[in-house]
Protein backbone atom coordinates (compact mmCIF):
# COMPACT_ATOMS: atom_id res chain seq x y z
CA UNK A 1 0.00 0.00 0.00
CA UNK A 2 1.50 3.29 -0.96
CA UNK A 3 1.63 6.09 1.63
CA UNK A 4 -1.51 8.19 -0.64
CA UNK A 5 -3.52 4.85 -0.06
CA UNK A 6 -2.38 5.04 3.33
CA UNK A 7 -3.56 8.19 4.36
CA UNK A 8 -6.89 8.10 2.25
CA UNK A 9 -7.33 5.40 4.30
CA UNK A 10 -6.90 6.65 6.90
CA UNK A 11 -8.94 9.84 6.62
CA UNK A 12 -11.79 7.44 4.68
CA UNK A 13 -11.99 5.58 7.59
CA UNK A 14 -10.81 7.32 10.34
CA UNK A 15 -11.91 7.02 13.97
CA UNK A 16 -9.93 6.93 16.93
CA UNK A 17 -7.05 4.34 17.69
CA UNK A 18 -6.53 4.28 13.39
CA UNK A 19 -3.24 5.63 12.34
CA UNK A 20 -1.25 5.37 8.73
CA UNK A 21 2.00 3.37 9.21
CA UNK A 22 4.92 4.92 8.16
CA UNK A 23 6.49 3.41 5.00
CA UNK A 24 9.58 3.44 3.05
CA UNK A 25 9.74 6.61 0.58
CA UNK A 26 8.08 6.20 -2.97
CA UNK A 27 10.23 5.73 -5.81
CA UNK A 28 10.70 8.85 -7.85
CA UNK A 29 11.76 11.18 -4.87
CA UNK A 30 13.87 14.06 -5.84
CA UNK A 31 17.76 13.97 -5.64
CA UNK A 32 19.21 16.43 -3.16
CA UNK A 33 22.43 18.43 -4.21
CA UNK A 34 23.38 21.98 -2.96
CA UNK A 35 24.07 24.47 -6.27
CA UNK A 36 26.53 26.93 -5.33
CA UNK A 37 26.94 30.52 -7.19
CA UNK A 38 29.61 32.85 -6.51
CA UNK A 39 31.49 35.40 -8.64
CA UNK A 40 32.27 38.92 -9.16
CA UNK A 41 30.09 41.95 -11.19
CA UNK A 42 31.65 45.22 -12.38
CA UNK A 43 29.82 47.89 -14.28
CA UNK A 44 32.12 50.82 -16.08
CA UNK A 45 29.52 53.27 -18.32
CA UNK A 46 27.31 51.36 -20.21
CA UNK A 47 29.40 47.65 -19.78
CA UNK A 48 28.52 45.55 -17.27
CA UNK A 49 30.51 42.40 -16.75
CA UNK A 50 29.75 39.25 -14.68
CA UNK A 51 32.25 36.08 -13.60
CA UNK A 52 29.56 33.10 -12.45
CA UNK A 53 31.18 30.11 -10.78
CA UNK A 54 28.61 27.22 -10.21
CA UNK A 55 29.24 24.26 -8.20
CA UNK A 56 27.37 21.45 -7.18
CA UNK A 57 28.29 20.65 -3.14
CA UNK A 58 26.52 17.07 -3.61
CA UNK A 59 25.57 14.99 -2.76
CA UNK A 60 23.85 13.78 -6.11
CA UNK A 61 25.37 14.84 -9.48
CA UNK A 62 23.54 17.23 -11.73
CA UNK A 63 23.10 16.92 -15.32
CA UNK A 64 22.17 20.87 -15.84
CA UNK A 65 21.52 24.14 -14.30
CA UNK A 66 20.00 26.99 -14.96
CA UNK A 67 21.23 30.15 -13.38
CA UNK A 68 19.25 33.58 -14.27
CA UNK A 69 20.88 36.43 -13.91
CA UNK A 70 18.72 39.65 -13.48
CA UNK A 71 19.27 43.43 -13.60
CA UNK A 72 17.92 46.37 -12.44
CA UNK A 73 18.42 48.02 -15.83
CA UNK A 74 17.27 46.90 -19.41
CA UNK A 75 20.27 45.38 -21.17
CA UNK A 76 20.94 47.29 -24.84
CA UNK A 77 19.06 45.43 -27.17
CA UNK A 78 21.69 43.65 -29.07
CA UNK A 79 24.32 41.45 -27.12
CA UNK A 80 26.81 39.07 -27.94
CA UNK A 81 26.12 36.27 -24.72
CA UNK A 82 28.09 33.44 -24.73
CA UNK A 83 26.98 29.75 -25.87
CA UNK A 84 24.66 28.05 -23.42
CA UNK A 85 23.08 31.83 -22.62
CA UNK A 86 20.35 33.40 -23.96
CA UNK A 87 17.87 36.27 -23.29
CA UNK A 88 14.87 36.04 -20.82
CA UNK A 89 13.21 39.29 -21.20
CA UNK A 90 14.85 43.37 -21.67
CA UNK A 91 16.28 42.57 -18.30
CA UNK A 92 17.19 38.70 -18.10
CA UNK A 93 19.86 36.27 -19.30
CA UNK A 94 19.73 32.57 -18.39
CA UNK A 95 23.02 30.11 -18.69
CA UNK A 96 22.68 26.78 -18.80
CA UNK A 97 25.85 25.27 -16.82
CA UNK A 98 26.17 21.90 -18.37
CA UNK A 99 26.91 18.74 -15.77
CA UNK A 100 27.93 19.43 -12.41
CA UNK A 101 28.99 16.41 -10.51
CA UNK A 102 28.85 16.30 -7.01
CA UNK A 103 31.65 18.47 -5.38
CA UNK A 104 32.88 18.43 -8.52
CA UNK A 105 34.92 21.66 -10.52
CA UNK A 106 32.86 24.71 -10.51
CA UNK A 107 31.41 25.37 -14.13
CA UNK A 108 32.83 29.16 -15.03
CA UNK A 109 30.35 31.43 -17.38
CA UNK A 110 31.61 35.04 -18.20
CA UNK A 111 28.71 37.73 -19.31
CA UNK A 112 29.98 40.94 -20.75
CA UNK A 113 26.61 42.62 -21.04
CA UNK A 114 26.03 46.48 -22.84
CA UNK A 115 22.86 48.53 -21.06
CA UNK A 116 20.63 50.15 -22.45
CA UNK A 117 21.95 53.28 -20.62
CA UNK A 118 24.77 54.54 -18.57
CA UNK A 119 23.59 53.89 -14.75
CA UNK A 120 24.82 55.10 -11.70
CA UNK A 121 24.72 51.50 -10.58
CA UNK A 122 22.96 48.06 -10.79
CA UNK A 123 21.52 45.37 -8.47
CA UNK A 124 22.63 41.95 -10.17
CA UNK A 125 20.70 39.34 -8.88
CA UNK A 126 21.71 35.61 -9.15
CA UNK A 127 19.51 32.77 -8.73
CA UNK A 128 19.13 29.07 -9.62
CA UNK A 129 16.23 28.72 -12.04
CA UNK A 130 16.08 24.98 -12.73
CA UNK A 131 18.80 21.91 -11.66
CA UNK A 132 16.81 19.21 -13.04
CA UNK A 133 14.22 18.91 -10.15
CA UNK A 134 16.51 17.97 -7.12
CA UNK A 135 16.11 19.41 -3.83
CA UNK A 136 18.51 22.20 -2.52
CA UNK A 137 18.22 22.39 1.57
CA UNK A 138 20.91 25.74 1.43
CA UNK A 139 19.29 28.20 -1.14
CA UNK A 140 21.64 30.55 0.73
CA UNK A 141 24.51 29.96 -1.90
CA UNK A 142 22.93 29.88 -5.05
CA UNK A 143 20.35 33.16 -4.42
CA UNK A 144 22.53 36.35 -4.56
CA UNK A 145 21.87 40.05 -4.74
CA UNK A 146 24.68 42.66 -5.81
CA UNK A 147 25.40 46.57 -5.88
CA UNK A 148 27.67 47.42 -9.05
CA UNK A 149 28.02 51.21 -8.49
CA UNK A 150 29.34 52.23 -12.27
CA UNK A 151 33.27 52.63 -10.68
CA UNK A 152 34.64 49.68 -13.02
CA UNK A 153 35.11 47.89 -9.39
CA UNK A 154 35.02 44.38 -8.90
CA UNK A 155 31.69 43.32 -6.36
CA UNK A 156 31.82 39.86 -5.28
CA UNK A 157 29.09 37.80 -4.30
Amino acid sequence: MSVATALTAAVVLGGPGLSAVAEPAPRGIAPEADTAHHGRVSLWGDRLGVLLRTGNRGPSPLADVTVRLRFSVPLAAAQQLPPGCLRGDSRTVLCATGPLPAAGEARRTTVGLRLAGRPAEVVVRVDTLWNGGASDRNRRNDTHEVLAPATGDRYAF
